[in-house]
């Protein structure tokens, strides 16, 4: 609920016609405000100002028909000046009311409270301000369990991403390694090729000789045949007397019976 001005509070020194003039004003304004017109209601009203910039009629209107627009970042500003231009404790109390029905409705909770202890202050049994400075209060809990709930949202989707990247990571790394072992294989074999091409045709003649030598059985010249008959006959004549030799020592031990 707007705290509104519609008569003088206190009386100001200035000329009857000057005083007059932006009365006028004001009382225009008020008609218009009271039709729901609120624009027209600030034309009158910022007019009435430049007449008499101490107007608080004016003034004090002129930020509820800026706040009925609903631009309460600027009727703000208006009742704060108001809250620091005059001195009546009423005035001010009002005033800190409206200002912070400007910061309520502009979601500026923390702001809001302040502007209602501070008409509290100055008019302790106003029971509207007790009501939006409760108000208020339950809103700025509200705004702070979204704030927190939206921070852990927000942590989490982080540590998603964090997680995916990190995965992304691993695998480009994987596909890497994998290419570069790759790479390194082709060079070695195109290293080995170059190395074949650039020897020498008798060294290439030699090498294959080497390796056709070492898979081909090994040949047995004809000396190295005869010896090894030799040696087999020489074998074989060895244990021709050793067999003899035991056939013999048989032969010995051996008694024959006499028949009578």
């Amino acid at each position: 609920m707007l705290k509104r001005i519609f008569v003088i509070l206190f009386v100001l020194a200035y000329l009857p016609g000057m005083a007059q003039s932006d009365n006028k004003l004001v009382r225009e304004g008020n008609k218009k405000y009271e039709e729901g017109l609120f624009e027209e209601a600030e034309v009158d009203y910022r007019k009435a100002l430049e007449k008499n910039e101490n107007s608080l009629k004016g003034e004090f209107n002129l930020g509820d028909a800026i706040y009925q627009q609903n631009n309460f970042t600027e009727s703000a500003k208006v009742f704060n000046e108001i809250t620091r231009k005059f001195a009546d404790k009423k005035v001010r109390a009002e005033a800190f009311h409206n200002l912070g029905n400007s910061y309520l409705e502009d979601k500026k909770y923390k702001e809001s409270i302040e502007a209602y202890k501070n008409a509290l202050r100055l008019n302790p049994q106003d029971y509207d301000t007790k009501y939006n400075l409760s108000y208020a209060k339950e809103k700025l809990k509200e705004q702070q369990q979204q704030q927190q709930q939206q921070n852990q949202n927000q942590k989490k989707n982080q540590d998603q991403q964090d997680s995916q990247q990190d995965k992304q990571k691993q695998k480009q790394d994987q596909q890497q390694n994998q290419q570069q072992q790759q790479q390194d294989q082709q060079r070695k074999q195109q290293q080995q090729q170059n190395q074949q091409q650039q020897q020498k045709p008798g060294e290439q003649k030699d090498q294959q000789e080497k390796q056709q030598a070492q898979s081909q059985p090994r040949k047995i010249s004809k000396e190295d045949a005869q010896r090894m008959l030799q040696a087999l006959k020489d074998d074989e004549k060895e244990t021709m007397k050793k067999l003899l030799k035991l056939q013999a020592q048989k032969s010995k031990s051996v008694k024959t019976e006499k028949d009578w």
